[in-house]
C-alpha cells in the first residue's frame, strides 16, 4: 500500500472521487491531507508509477500529494508506521482505503486486506 516518508498508511477519501480536496475543517483534522509546499515535487520511492503521482490545491491552503487524481490523506488513529486503522472505515461523510502502488484501490474487512478492482 502507499505509504508517506515516515512509513505511515495513506488513503483516498470516496467521495474526493478522483478529483479534489473534499475533507476540510474538523475532518482534516482526523485526516490530514499529505501535504507539500507550493513548487515542491512529491518524492517518490521504487515501485510507485511517478506518472500517477501529482498534487492539487488544498481549500485550506497549500498543495496535496495527489495518486492518479485521488487526494491523499493520512490518519490521525494510526500512530506508527505499518498501522492502517482507517482501513474501511465510514468516517465524516464517506469511506476510506487504502492504495495498491498498482493503483489497485484496496478494501478490508478490518484486518484482512483484499484487492477490490480499481477505483470506483
Amino acid at each position: 500500500m502507499l505509504v508517506n516518508g515516515q512509513g505511515r498508511t495513506l488513503y483516498v477519501f470516496l467521495p474526493d472521487a478522483g478529483s479534489k480536496v473534499t475533507c476540510v475543517g474538523a475532518c482534516a483534522a482526523t485526516w490530514p491531507p499529505l501535504k507539500i509546499s507550493s513548487g515542491q515535487a512529491p518524492a517518490i520511492s521504487r515501485g510507485i508509477n511517478a506518472a500517477l503521482v501529482g498534487s492539487d490545491s488544498d481549500p485550506s491552503g497549500g498543495r496535496v500529494v495527489t495518486y492518479q487524481g485521488w487526494p491523499l490523506y493520512l490518519y490521525a488513529g494510526d500512530h506508527r508506521a505499518g498501522t492502517y486503522n482507517g482501513q474501511g472505515l465510514d468516517s465524516k461523510g464517506g469511506l476510506w482505503y487504502v492504495v495498491a502502488p498498482s493503483n489497485v484501490l484496496v478494501t478490508q474487512h478490518r484486518h484482512v486486506l483484499q484487492r477490490s478492482g480499481r477505483y470506483p
